[in-house]
This record gives structure tokens, C-alpha cells and sequence, in this order.
């Protein structure tokens, strides 16, 4: 799932809305075919992941998490209030403020940042991610600031939706595949005018413990623009060595559910590693530029996505 934008990047024109006889023997009763456990797409094409909430996450934390909770959501709805009002002003805001921001959103919700690297501070720049949570999203703009590709759905989420939408997100219609074109002309226009546009080329979200394959269409955004492209990897651990799972906003899990899974969490910490920028003119197609772009890692192991498209 993509989240949305956050304040600092620069406008431009409106978001995108890429919408027998009762003698008769009985036949044997065949056997039942096992539930699926996550909602099948409405589009064959649309990549899912495999990922479940009864699968991938942990049991809910007991009474004694609750103060904390309450605490760390207080805290989390006062930095999205001072956003919200700083929303209008947000395109003459330099970038060191937002990414700050950024930061502190994240470390009101009790989550430990830790950033390793940076990405260039100007020019048109295409930043790809894993995705596992909506954390991911202040998490990527406290590398860069950058208008978010996002589905179209976000607008109509409670709080996040407006954010977005005044945040200059890019909306697209994930079930019509035929608007994919005009998508990547707009991320290429951006990308032509100098400005940082944030994709999670996976199409959904992973628990992190297992991680997907980057679909390839945004990248020939960069290649039509000639714009560099910014790999960031990204973790979640759990107070262990290991990825953890507890940041997850997976399949059928609700918003909510999951924002109240992280501020009640126990040494919760994020990792961001901003790997190697890939210029531009360095491979020459879009198959190629996802694959360097996905560096290898040997904590996270890659699955496979649970639809049959790969563009």
C-alpha cells in the first residue's frame, strides 16, 4: 500500500486520477478448496503479497501497553496538526525543516530512526523503497522530500487522505491499467522539472520479513527523463537483530489497527539505508534499472508476488 505525501515538496498541476430426478444417485461432495486469506485483486495484474496479519504479526500487546499508546498517538496528532497548519506553505519550506519533521513523526509514534547515507539534496531524483508500512513515508521524505505516488484510494482515508492530497501527492487508479502511460508521463515531467518523486515499486506492502520484486514501470519515468534514481532500503526491527514484523500494514489489517500495533510497541526501530545513487544513462532499459535498483539482501529473502503481471 502506498501512503501519502507529506509537506515540503513542490507543487504542480492537480493530481493525477490515473477509477435430476429425485431417484438419481448423489455425486460424490468434492473437496473443499482451502480459503484464500487475502482478498483476491480485482484487476489479475494488480500485484498483492502474500503477506496476512494472522500469518506475519504477533499477538496484540496487553492493558499495560495503553498509556503508552495514548501517550505516543497524543503526541503523533499534535506533529500532524503543526503539518496540516504549515500544509499552505509548504512549497517555500526548505528541505532541513520537513526532514526534520519527518523524523519527529516518526519518533512520536516511539520508533527509533536510523538514517545511514544521503541522497542528492537537488535535481530531478526517482526514489524507490520497500514497503512495508505507512512509516515508510515520512521515513522516505526524511531522506528527501518528494511528492508520493499513491493510490487513488488514500483520498478517501480519514486525516491521512487530506494530507495527501495537500501534501501534492500523485494519485493513481491502480485497476485501470490503461491510465499506467499517462502515469509515467506525469512521473517523468516531474522528474524533467528538477523535483524528487517517491515510488514503492513492490505495488503493496510486505511484512518485511520476506520482501517483493520491483515492477518495472516507474523506472521508465526515469529513463524517459533522464533522471537519476535513489535506492533506499528500508527495516523494521523489533527490539532484536532480526527484521521484525510489529510496523507491518498488511492485507485486510485496518489503519488504525496498525498505527495502534507501532505506539504501543516495545523498542521499535527503523532502518534506512540510502544505498548508492544510480545516474542516469547507466543501464539502458527499464529492466535492467529495476533490477540494480533492488539490491541483494541477505536478511530479507525475496518472495514472489501472488499476481501474474510483471510490468
Amino acid at each position: 500500500m502506498n501512503a501519502p505525501a507529506v509537506p515540503g515538496t513542490p507543487a504542480v498541476p492537480g493530481p493525477l486520477t490515473l477509477s435430476g430426478p429425485a431417484a438419481a444417485p448423489l455425486a460424490p461432495v468434492p473437496a473443499l478448496a482451502p480459503v484464500p486469506t487475502t482478498r483476491p485483486p480485482a484487476n489479475a495484474w494488480l500485484p498483492t503479497a502474500p503477506c496476512t496479519p494472522a500469518a506475519c504479526l504477533g499477538p496484540p500487546r496487553g492493558p499495560a501497553a495503553v498509556p503508552r499508546g495514548v501517550l505516543r498517538l497524543a503526541a503523533l496528532a499534535a506533529l500532524l496538526a503543526a503539518g496540516s497548519a504549515l500544509s499552505p506553505f509548504a512549497r517555500w519550506l526548505p528541505a532541513a525543516p520537513v526532514r526534520r519533521w519527518c523524523r519527529w513523526t516518526v519518533r512520536a509514534a516511539g520508533v527509533r530512526v536510523r538514517i545511514t547515507g544521503s541522497a542528492p539534496s537537488g535535481g530531478g531524483l526517482l526514489l524507490v523503497a520497500d514497503h512495508v508500512s505507512w512509516l515508510d513515508i515520512p521515513l522516505l521524505a526524511a531522506v528527501r522530500p518528494a511528492r508520493m505516488l499513491a493510490k487513488s484510494e488514500i483520498r478517501r482515508w480519514p486525516v491521512a487522505g487530506w494530507l495527501a492530497e495537500r501534501g501534492g501527492a500523485l494519485f493513481i487508479d491502480r485497476d485501470r491499467l490503461r491510465t499506467l502511460p499517462a502515469t509515467v508521463a506525469v512521473i517523468a515531467g516531474q522528474l524533467r522539472a528538477g523535483g524528487a518523486v517517491a515510488v514503492f515499486p513492490e505495488g503493496s506492502t510486505w511484512c518485511g520479513g520476506a520482501r517483493g520484486r520491483f515492477r518495472r514501470a516507474a523506472f521508465q519515468a526515469a529513463l524517459d527523463a533522464g533522471a537519476a534514481v535513489q535506492p533506499v532500503r528500508v527495516r523494521y526491527r523489533d527490539g532484536g537483530a532480526a527484521p521484525g514484523t510489529a510496523a507491518a500494514f498488511i492485507g485486510e489489517d485496518s489503519l488504525f489497527a496498525s498505527v495502534w500495533r507501532v505506539v504501543t510497541a516495545r523498542r521499535l526501530i527503523a532502518e534506512v539505508e540510502v544505498c548508492p545513487v544510480i545516474p542516469p544513462g547507466r543501464h539502458p532499459d527499464r529492466r535492467s534499472l529495476a533490477l540494480a535498483a533492488r539490491p541483494p539482501d541477505p536478511e530479507v529473502p525475496v518472495g514472489r508476488h501472488t499476481s501474474p503481471g510483471e510490468r
